[in-house]
């Protein structure tokens, strides 16, 4: 059990049998009564966010989190399959937990998947990845002064804005928190 005082971001709940994470939180003290606590909580299965306020006296559970490492073998339609790298089982993660984080998924890789209850509700990316460009248009002569961008397709589908010499073929460093270009990557 967590108390209400060990809140912050970040922290992994179980609340009406769901897992929450704390998206933010503010601890208020009023002049008279009982202290309490607001937060923003971000179901882990369905994504919805919600605000809800404790007293500072109760408690909350922990929920039941495993993390396992798994490789992504493929795509099979209705969701991304993947491979525990020591039972060698495998399980099909639904599309919408993985969302606009699919576009980071390149095959083979291996990754640490979040399961609550033996069922799978995130997957955790690392901070950069690199991906191929497919498909870029070429940069126009002399338009290099005012910083200018233009969009570039990777291969996993991922449409990004990248500087004007960046071309097909080339493989770059993408931050996957801010779907940034960071850096052009030698292969």
């Amino acid at each position: 059990m967590f108390l209400i005082s060990e809140f912050r971001n970040n922290l992994k709940i179980e609340l009406d049998g769901d897992p929450y994470i704390i998206v933010s939180y503010q601890a208020v003290m009023p002049g008279k009564g009982a202290g309490f606590t607001r937060t923003r909580l971000k179901n882990m299965i369905t994504g919805a966010v919600i605000e809800r306020t404790f007293k500072s006296s109760e408690k909350v559970k922990k929920p039941n989190l495993e993390e396992r490492t798994m490789q992504y073998l493929y795509d099979d339609g209705t969701g991304f399959v993947f491979m525990d790298n020591e039972s060698y089982d495998q399980v099909t993660i639904p599309t919408e937990v993985l969302d606009e984080d699919r576009y980071f998924l390149k095959e083979n890789v291996n990754l640490d998947v979040l399961f609550f209850n033996d069922r799978p509700v995130g997957v955790s990316f690392p901070n950069f990845v690199v991906l191929q460009v497919t498909e870029c248009d070429p940069g126009l002569k002399g338009d290099t002064a005012s910083g200018a961008t233009k969009p570039a397709t990777l291969e996993t589908g991922l449409v990004i804005q990248v500087p004007l010499f960046v071309n097909e073929g080339e493989h770059l460093r993408i931050d996957t928190r801010s779907r940034e270009y960071i850096e052009r990557v030698k292969v």
